[in-house]
């Protein structure tokens, strides 16, 4: 019998409006935290004189090579990775040997923090982590002084890019103070620009909209198709403009798909916890498209945190031997959370409580403090480009409709996140087989409809060797597709988009279940590699997985409400 862990102690009344502005203050991050992991590694290092002497060899070396680079510049061996060195000036003396300096101090604390015998894994890689952030801010390409692009961007324009990079600055800093979005986003509002596939809301409870969209095609493929987006984002990812619309796709290619639209939480929803995101999201959902198509089974797809619940109401649903799922397909979806990446860093008892106390003041978590997080985990490329391009160069970066869907951010009951949290990323109960639904228990070897399961290579959010784990715990006959790309762009990988994409392609193998190989590298070693999208391999994956056409039929109109809503629904719009 597994034993239940011990109840954890609630907030106190006392101590919440210390925790909750010291949580505010501190942007989600613990300091303890980073206190604990920073005291571990120090106090570990400080007798570890060997590794004190391997790094006092690697400075010296470090030093030796830095000479060269400020007397001669850049030798030319092998360029410079790190793109933000990329243009041919830090190659020149002096900026060489800054570029130089910058990156080898990067390798050497990268050596320092890890490495260190008796330090634990955990608090190693959050002391790595940390170094890195503070590298990235002192790197020389963020300072118009050691910047040989600014420089010269400013003798050019006379300092003009400075004063327009102010006022950029003025801008954004008065839209954050104010709570506001970034400019442009208005024009990518859904059901205008984006989210423009036609449909209409034929569901809705107190926690989803369900979408079904209208058919493109005379005839129409006998099994519908359920997307489940994650929670933390609003669902038009998956219907950006016609071009990039994954929805639009599907419903050309003769499927009647349906779409689950979050509602965004308030403080009343504060008690919403997972099994309600299982019972009123996937199941309901389920339920509702059975009675519209009945006798038909249904190709479920979840995308994000959407698959890892697809996952726990499958294996729900074959351990209760009910039937509805022809297949299950998991997009950049984890259910083992083992090795959860970067995400990890911030995956411990103090972290969490300390994000938990912020919740219980105000019974939620905002999107704005999640993508926060996600920023921190790509900090040089989300936060400091974004300062040397806006505001030392004094650029604009166009508004797209990726980046106008990134900023539309969701809120999180404060109960669904707080397990969310402790129940998949800490204790890893779904894939040690702990995991319960309203006492019900779930087990993934109880899933084992066929599999199709995509992951990128660039995942920050999902690792696709995380991903790749359900192809060893469910008992399902899959087909694992590796996509080039990251969390969101390797997804919306449209037939028709960019040459380069199409060019980098996927690889995919089948395997029968259970027959995966254990070790992902293996698998990717031995995996198929395709030019093009993973869109047409999973449409004729879904093809061949169906039992032919019917005529199509347009979508009946429901009353929501006492009137029939259009698709995007009203869920979209929540704020």
């Amino acid at each position: 019998m597994t034993m239940l862990p011990a109840p954890r102690p609630s907030p106190e009344p006392l101590d919440l409006p210390l925790k909750a502005a010291l949580a505010r203050w501190a942007h989600g991050i613990s300091p303890a935290s980073v206190a604990m992991a920073y005291a571990d590694w120090l106090s570990h290092i400080a007798v570890s004189p060997s590794k004190q002497a391997e790094l006092a060899s690697s400075a010296l070396r470090n030093w030796l090579t830095w000479l060269q680079a400020a007397g001669e510049g850049w030798n030319g061996d092998g360029g410079i990775e790190d793109k933000r060195f990329a243009p041919p000036e830090w190659r020149l003396p002096p900026y060489a040997a800054l570029a130089q300096a910058f990156l080898l101090s990067q390798q050497w604390w990268d050596e320092a923090a890890t490495g260190v015998r008796g330090v634990a894994r955990h608090h190693e890689e959050v002391t790595a982590f940390m170094a890195r952030q503070w590298l990235d801010m002192l790197s020389p390409s963020n300072f118009p002084l050691l910047n040989p692009q600014v420089l010269r961007a400013t003798a050019a324009s006379n300092g003009a890019n400075l004063a327009t990079g102010w006022s950029n600055w003025l801008r954004d800093a008065m839209a954050v103070s104010a709570g506001g979005q970034p400019r442009g986003v208005e024009a990518f509002r859904p059901g205008e620009a984006v989210a423009l596939t036609p449909g209409k809301v034929v569901h809705r409870n107190r926690l989803m909209e369900l979408i079904q969209y209208e058919p493109a095609t005379p005839s129409v493929r006998k099994e519908p198709v359920l997307v489940v987006p994650s929670w933390i984002m609003k669902f038009y990812i998956l219907d950006l403009t016609p071009d990039d619309s994954l929805v639009k796709y599907l419903v050309d290619q003769g499927h009647t798909v349906f779409m689950v639209s979050w509602h965004n939480p308030g403080p009343a929803d504060r008690d919403l916890g997972l099994d309600d995101y299982v019972e009123l999201g996937v199941l309901d959902a389920l339920h509702a498209v059975q009675a519209l198509r009945p006798h038909a089974g249904i190709h479920a797809a979840g995308y994000c945190l959407g698959g890892t619940l697809l996952a726990i109401a499958a294996a729900l649903l074959g351990a209760r031997h009910q039937h509805p799922l022809k297949t299950v397909s998991l997009l950049a979806a984890q259910v083992d959370f083992e090795q959860p990446g970067e995400l990890g860093l911030f995956m411990d008892e103090s972290q969490v409580a300390f994000l938990e106390d912020l919740m219980a003041e105000r019974g939620y978590l905002d999107g704005r403090e999640m993508a926060g997080a996600f920023q921190l985990i790509n900090s040089k490329d989300l936060v400091w480009s974004k300062l040397v391009h806006e505001y030392l160069m004094g650029a604009q970066t166009p508004m797209t409709a990726l980046r106008a869907w990134n900023a539309d951010a969701t809120r999180m009951p404060a109960r669904m996140h707080s397990e969310y949290l402790r129940r998949l990323y800490m204790e890893n109960e779904l894939a040690e087989g702990d995991y319960t639904v309203r006492g019900e228990h779930v087990s993934l070897d109880r899933l084992r409809v066929p599999l199709f399961v995509a992951a990128t290579e660039r995942d920050h959010v999902s690792p696709w060797r995380s991903v790749y784990r359900v192809l060893r715990l469910a008992r399902a006959p899959a087909r694992f597709v590796l996509v080039s790309g990251g969390h969101n762009a390797g997804i919306v990988s449209p037939p028709d988009g960019p040459a380069a994409h199409q060019e980098a392609g996927y690889r995919y193998a089948d395997h029968g279940a259970s027959e995966a190989p254990a070790d992902a590298q293996r698998w990717f070693a031995a995996a198929r590699a395709v030019r093009g999208s993973w869109w047409t391999n999973w449409n004729q994956w879904l093809q061949a997985h169906g039992d032919g056409t019917q005529r199509a039929q347009a979508v009946t109109a429901v009353a929501i409400a006492g009137q029939v809503i259009a698709a995007p629904g009203t869920y979209v719009f929540g704020t």
